[in-house]
């Protein structure tokens, strides 16, 4: 069992920048293949992010290329997603995900694949 804790959330003015972190505790960090998700009202949840047990590999949603980075510090237990040139669209609660086990390199890019969930916390981008 791990238990997933996002922080970094918060409004912001379109253009700005935002760092999400995900602070994880239970197993070892390193068994978690891990993803960053978003849900926008009326909308579904979506894949923004994820990355390998390794951190050598990351998917990223194509709204979000050149603008999102996630990272992993498996010393840390966190995951963080940094946020630059937020857009208005990009408003949404967003989610940290964990899927236990899996291969060590590849990433996991669908909602069912996850294990745990967080909390989530609110991005709000005004235009």
């Amino acid at each position: 069992q791990v238990q997933l804790v996002e922080s970094g959330g918060g409004l912001v003015q379109a253009g700005g920048s935002l760092r999400l972190s995900c602070a994880t505790s239970g197993r070892t960090f390193s068994s978690y293949a891990m993803g960053w998700f978003r849900q926008a009202p009326g909308k579904e949840r979506e894949s923004v992010a994820t990355i390998s047990r390794s951190g050598g590999n990351t998917y990223y949603t194509d709204s979000v290329k050149g603008r999102f980075t996630i990272s992993r510090d498996n010393a840390k237990n966190t995951v963080y997603l940094q946020m630059s040139s937020l857009k208005p669209e990009d408003t949404a609660v967003y989610y940290c995900a964990a899927k236990d086990g899996g291969s060590w390199s590849f990433t996991y890019r669908l909602g069912r694949d996850y294990d745990y969930w967080g909390q989530g916390t609110q991005v709000t981008v005004s235009s």
